[in-house]
């Protein structure tokens, strides 16, 4: 089966067919690095990681870019507002980035480049453009002339009149038109600037991804993603200068991700309704976390709430105690077969059909248009099947570690690691002496709320004369 993708510019599902052959030239939008990344943008860089692996997984050989927006007025603000140089912020901002991404699991793209690092390619191809007539000069700001590429609206459908009406003009405006935009901004006092033809200054913001795909990946690309909020202006931008700069189409697909709102409203720092990664990822397990955040498809809004991130908890939950039974089971028949190594043995046809609707499942699911929420589904089909398998007596151990081996494999397609069942047990007996020691303090109330935690995650505690003894939930 091949793998169809929602294409925003055509508004529909196409097959997918890139530019070579078995190769995916894949660009994601980066953070802007003025602060640390908040939990919107941590589904936009989990859900564009997780194509990236399952592409990898269906075969692909995937070139995966993700820019750092290194130079930018927010990050000037921000530097400002601490006293400390812009590079500096970006720097330690950027290591910010890669701690709490690979706490989410997010693998590093194959190439992460800084806007600060391709400026005189930045300065060259503003100059192309104008060259070509696609841009022009004002008091050393350079402008793209939308009304010299036709085909300017047609990611975000929208015509030049309506774009139009959307804009205040300015009476010191210096544009020709308030739809064109800039790829040059002359430098203000005090702001960090770099030489060019037209004066001291840096780069706009749209101009930064056209020139690092063209570096990293080609003037043509397979696939565009980003967040759903970046369609117009950036990527409405960056198809008219990449394709008015190279006469042929930017990227076959574009893909955005949809919102996350909190409580059912839109994330907003003003009003305190505002998630950072950072902070989620100091209370909650960041497997969790990743798991919730692949619940929903990702191009549909998905809304945060604790009870969302509990449920997605114990969907985890389900899955980790699966694993577990596996091995307890595998355990017990070691002790009565002796048998350690099982490859080459034959699985119980039952078994093999049972893996194969498992991956098959999984896989149609995915297949279209990278379905986590259906796909999770089938992994909990999985599961289903292989406890009700667990209750035979006669499985063997091959058939054990087929399951074993198809839930870990799957589980590694969407970026969810398996969990370390020293980590678990470690967790359950701190939980079981701090409840141990407060009811030798008679605060039975704390007894009681960290039996009840563990209750709600499918963990059962039995009090014996030998100690407190935990299992899962049958």
């Amino acid at each position: 089966m091949a793998i169809v993708l929602y294409n925003s510019m055509s508004g529909k599902k196409e097959q997918l067919e890139t530019i070579e052959p078995g190769k995916v030239r894949f660009y994601a939008c980066g953070p802007t690095v003025y602060n640390y990344f908040h939990l919107g943008n941590a589904r936009m860089f989990v859900a564009f990681d997780t194509i990236r692996r399952y592409l990898e997984y269906r075969g692909y050989e995937v070139r995966y870019v993700q820019n750092f927006t290194d130079v930018d007025d927010r990050i000037i603000q921000r530097a400002n507002e601490l006293g400390i140089p812009p590079r500096q912020l970006a720097q330690t901002n950027i290591e910010d980035y890669f701690a709490d991404a690979e706490a989410l699991f997010i693998r590093k793209a194959t190439v992460h480049p800084r806007v600060t690092e391709c400026i005189p390619e930045i300065v060259s191809y503003i100059q192309d453009l104008i060259e070509k007539g696609h841009a022009y000069e004002r008091q050393g700001n350079v402008y793209f002339d939308t009304s010299s590429f036709a085909e300017y609206g047609k990611l975000s459908h929208q015509s030049p009149e309506d774009m139009r009406a959307g804009h205040r003009i300015d009476v010191q405006e210096e544009k020709d038109d308030p739809t064109d935009f800039a790829l040059w901004k002359a430098a203000k006092p005090g702001e960090e600037f770099w030489d060019s033809p037209w004066g001291p200054g840096r780069p706009g913001w749209h101009i930064e991804c056209s020139v690092m795909n063209a570096l990293y990946l080609g003037e043509q690309i397979d696939i565009h993603a980003g967040g759903r909020d970046l369609i117009f202006p950036h990527h409405e931008n960056e198809i008219a200068q990449s394709e008015a700069h190279s006469g042929h189409t930017f990227a076959r697909y574009w893909l955005h991700n949809g919102t996350l709102n909190i409580n059912g409203e839109k994330m907003s720092k003003s009003t305190g309704n505002f998630i950072m990664t950072r902070d989620l990822l100091q209370r909650q397990d960041p497997r969790t976390i990743r798991f919730f955040l692949l619940s929903a498809h990702y191009r549909h809004p998905l809304n945060y709430t604790e009870e969302a991130l509990l449920q997605a908890e114990q969907g985890l939950l389900r899955i980790d105690r699966a694993l577990q039974n596996i091995d307890h089971r595998t355990q017990a028949l070691k002790q009565i077969e002796g048998v350690v190594d099982v490859t080459g043995k034959s699985l119980n046809p039952d078994v093999a059909a049972d893996i194969e609707a498992i991956r098959e499942s999984f896989t149609a699911a995915m297949d279209d248009d990278f379905n986590t929420a259906d796909g999770i589904s089938a992994i909990f089909e999985g599961v289903r099947r292989i406890n009700t398998r667990l209750t035979e007596t006669d499985i063997k151990m091959a058939d054990l570690q087929a399951y074993r081996s198809v839930l870990v494999e799957l589980l590694d397609a969407i970026g969810i690691p398996e969990r370390q069942v020293s980590t678990l047990e470690e967790e359950i007996a701190g939980l079981i002496q701090e409840r141990n020691e407060a009811r030798a303090n008679r605060n039975f109330t704390r007894a009681d709320e960290i039996r009840d935690e563990l209750k709600h995650r499918g963990i059962v505690l039995e009090d014996t004369p030998q100690g407190t003894r935990w299992s899962f939930e049958p």
